[in-house]
């Protein structure tokens, strides 16, 4: 088995295409309903709530909005940091060092799912 990416449920694919090409440098890869975001690693999806409707009748229904979190590693947490900051996006935790030595912070993507960007240092 491999996993492959995950899908995200929107009511706003443009915008969360956006943010998530602008946050990741991937190419945003679709229309209104559904697009495909392609990087190092797994990919992201992105699909209307109407899209998963029309796959699957009822299948929304009790769905629910921002509970996920998404972890990136990232070369210098610091730089991206700032980099994210720059964007607008929500902060959600500041950037600092673990004990265990990661440096990392969370910010919110534009549907509320919280992104933790974070380093290993070495």
């Amino acid at each position: 088995m491999e996993f492959t990416g995950i899908c995200l449920v929107t009511d706003d694919v443009p915008a969360l295409a956006r943010f998530y090409a602008a946050l990741t440098g991937a190419a945003a890869e679709g229309d209104d309903t559904h697009v495909e975001l392609r990087g190092e690693g797994a990919g992201i999806a992105l699909i209307s709530t109407a899209g998963m409707e029309a796959l699957a009748p009822g299948a929304m229904q009790g769905a629910g909005r921002g509970n996920c979190t998404f972890s990136f590693r990232v070369q210098d947490a610091d730089a991206e940091y700032e980099r994210v900051k720059a964007l607008g996006a929500t902060l959600v935790k500041p950037l600092q060092t673990h004990p265990w030595g990661a440096r990392s912070f969370w910010f919110r993507d534009p549907d509320g799912n919280i992104v933790s960007f974070y380093a290993v240092r070495g």
